[in-house]
């Protein structure tokens, strides 16, 4: 007598994969339009139409453009920055090293991902920005002291200039970085510069760090 095949059990409690996959292209899908035109400005039925799904779709994933922002702090912007969090709570151990990582797997990231410096200038920089609080919340406040305290630490036995403000280093850090990779599309044409890539930004962004602009008067 033939058997009926027996059905494949999914294990309890997780979702199925195709669920987890348009579940993250969805959100791909929002933090695209995101960097391209800002959160306040795009709501949850256009990136419904960009995804080409029923905007009910979208609401069973995510609910509402909160949750929405929840998701991508935790799913992609907090296991982005993680390990550039390291890089630099370990400044005390070894500067010259740590800061080198820091920049290289910064600019890696941005490379990585070329919409998060757009995204960070419009919602974090920006006056209103609707991810600024959670950055604060999540990233700033929970690490700059162990920064502040690490650069202290290296100064205090010569590692690190004593003259710089360790308050203001993790500013010049991304405004070496962050803000550059945000203006590519005007210097790399301006200069005609389209070929430097994260190894050479690391490059030019690590000498003058290390070696500042050497400046003599003859």
């Amino acid at each position: 007598m033939a058997t009926t095949p027996s059905r494949s059990r999914r294990t309890p409690g997780r979702p199925p994969k195709a669920r987890i996959d348009q579940r993250a292209r969805l959100l791909d899908v929002a933090i695209g339009l995101f960097a391209q035109q800002g959160i306040a400005a795009t709501p949850l039925s256009a990136i419904a139409r960009r995804a080409r799904v029923t905007p009910a779709l979208l609401h069973y994933y995510f609910g509402n453009r909160e949750q929405l922002l929840d998701a991508l702090m935790e799913e992609r912007l907090l296991p982005l920055l993680a390990p550039l969090h390291r890089d630099l709570s370990t400044l005390a151990d070894a500067p010259r090293s740590q800061i080198d990582a820091f920049v290289r797997d910064l600019l890696q990231l941005l490379a990585d991902n070329p919409w998060l410096p757009p995204l960070w200038l419009r919602e974090v920089l920006g006056e209103g920005g609707l991810l600024r609080d959670r950055l604060m919340r999540r990233v700033a406040q929970p690490v700059s002291a162990k920064v502040r305290d690490a650069i202290t630490r290296a100064q205090a036995r010569g590692a690190i200039n004593r003259d710089l403000d360790p308050r203001l280093l993790v500013v010049s850090l991304i405004g070496l970085t962050m803000f550059p990779l945000a203006a590519r599309s005007i210097w790399s044409r301006v200069f005609d510069a389209e070929d430097i890539g994260p190894a050479e930004f690391a490059r030019h962004t690590i000498a003058l760090l290390e070696r500042g602009l050497e400046i003599r008067d003859d």
